[in-house]
């Protein structure tokens, strides 16, 4: 899962860019990057790290320009070494640079064929990096001196008949200006909205509402499955369907777990969703657990704070707020290694004893993936004092692989691959365990714009929307994530001499 935003400006983009992705952090912790076009050249900074800690104030001088992306990143296909921070780079044609937040499902075939046919060279293992190029060559093939609007329409509708999978994208072109487009399933979000200042419009892109509010942008609308969008350097706008069958399917998960509550996503309040889901969960836990003699209600904060507040009103319980959250401390989920998920969990939170100590407890989370978190914290529930834990899920069971863009790839790490609720219940310590329904969990979410009539619910069901994933596919991934060599090549990747991050200090 990644974060993105760009701007075309009439004044410099850069604090907008950086503030953007200060709020968009959430979707990313690994890297962070910024390109900006000045004197029609690319001024590029990028790294490992938080946004905080990639921008100093002598990068923030050298990225001047009024047009730029950028971009934070969290590691799905691919290394977490610097070389494969976003945005790319290209220099042909035009020079392009391109951030990009999804996963092509199928980005090997495309990398050799970029070799074999397309003659371009792809430097990392990123499938970013690939979709950068396949944009470069259907761009190349205009026969136009001067690229036109129509000219990049039609580049990105050739780029939806060759790339399948998921990605919300946005792209510089040296002379030209930026362009934005979804897949056509419209699997991860992406909005645009504008501001009138004394110069003129100026108009932003961004994977979340939440950024446009951050830098005074009013959201404009969501960018439709399929569509491309392409800003002018002089601020001029157009935009066209590019796909012949677009069908929304935004991915689920992003209002379970992903986006903030502050949040719209296609229509649908990421805040209004996750109260639903505790309206349902509540009704769920009312009816099944008649008998169950709970004292208390706890969210495992902070994703499950509203829907745990709304459980609580529903089965007319105290509400509580049961442990504190150290806020240094990045989201668990998304850190890259499990060893590193296990030692965050407990710099993360820490019990308030008297909200345990002689009390039944109902600990609300907004999923259980791995269950590692879920089971260190039920243990922190009983050493405060808990007499009986219950755990409830927002979400259904994750029972198979997420090929979309979230890390989550082998089934073998899926606590509920393969199980009942009894047996995860045993696994995680719990005295008992409930989960939300698949149909109850698309009607909260989907209540708020009836015209989605179809989510990605692929962890949840194993129906791969993009009808392009095989067992053989998933064990190829499985593979991959199980790999011994792995943290060997991402040291040799590290080395390599990597032309993107040159001039970075």
């Amino acid at each position: 899962m990644c974060g993105i935003v760009g701007i075309v400006g009439k004044t410099p983009v850069n604090q907008y860019l950086y503030d953007g992705l200060t709020v968009l952090q959430h979707r990313g912790q690994d890297a962070a990057g910024i390109v900006t076009i000045h004197n029609n050249t690319f001024r590029l900074r990028k790294g490992n790290g938080l946004v905080k800690d990639v921008f100093h104030t002598r990068h923030m001088l050298r990225l001047q320009g009024n047009v730029g992306i950028g971009h934070v990143r969290y590691p799905t296909a691919g290394t977490s070494s610097s070389s494969e921070a976003q945005p790319f780079y290209a220099n042909s044609p035009y020079g392009i640079s391109l951030a990009h937040n999804g996963n092509l499902t199928n980005a090997d075939e495309l990398k050799v064929w970029l070799n074999t046919k397309a003659r371009r060279h792809v430097n990392t293992t990123s499938d970013s990096e690939i979709l950068l190029n396949i944009l470069g060559h259907e761009l190349q093939q205009s026969t136009q001196v001067t690229l036109s609007p129509d000219d990049v329409f039609t580049a990105i509708a050739n780029v939806h008949k060759r790339v399948r999978g998921a990605y919300a994208t946005v792209a510089l072109i040296i002379g030209y200006g930026m362009v934005a487009f979804r897949d056509p399933n419209g699997i991860r979000p992406l909005v645009f909205g504008k501001r009138e200042t004394k110069s003129g419009i100026e108009y932003m892109i961004a994977s979340e509402s939440v950024a446009l509010d951050a830098c005074s942008f009013e959201f404009v609308r969501d960018v439709a499955p399929g569509e491309a969008i392409f800003f002018t350097e002089d601020g001029q706008i157009h935009s066209r369907q590019c796909s012949e069958n677009p069908v929304y399917s935004p991915c689920i998960f992003e209002f379970v777990y992903f986006a903030r509550p502050d949040s719209t996503i296609d229509k649908m309040s990421v805040y209004a969703s996750r109260v639903e889901m505790g309206t349902k969960l509540g009704e769920k836990i009312s009816q099944e657990w008649s008998d169950v003699d709970i004292d208390v209600v706890i969210p495992i904060p902070e994703t499950s704070c509203d829907i745990a507040l709304q459980i609580a009103h529903q089965l007319k319980l105290p509400y509580r707020q049961g442990f504190v959250k150290n806020r240094y401390i990045g989201r668990t989920f998304i850190m890259p290694g499990q060893e590193q998920r296990k030692k965050s969990v407990r710099q993360k939170l820490n019990a308030i004893g008297t909200e345990f100590k002689g009390k039944n407890v109902l600990l609300v989370d907004d999923s259980v993936v791995r269950g590692t978190t879920s089971e260190q914290i039920i243990e922190m529930a009983r050493t405060a004092g808990a007499k009986k834990v219950y755990f409830a899920s927002a979400a259904p069971e994750v029972r198979f692989p997420n090929v979309y863009g979230i890390d989550m790839p082998s089934a073998n790490e899926l606590i509920a691959h393969g199980r009942d609720v009894d047996d995860i219940c045993s696994l995680i310590g719990a005295d008992k365990l409930i989960f939300q329904s698949l149909d109850d969990l698309v009607i909260a979410v989907g209540s708020g714009n009836p015209d989605i009539k179809c989510f990605d619910t692929s962890v949840f069901n194993g129906h791969y929307i993009t009808n392009d994933i095989d067992s053989a596919y998933l064990e190829k991934l499985d593979a991959m994530r199980n790999n011994s060599t792995k943290e060997a090549s991402d040291k040799d990747a590290d080395s390599v001499i990597d032309m993107y991050n040159e001039g970075a200090e």
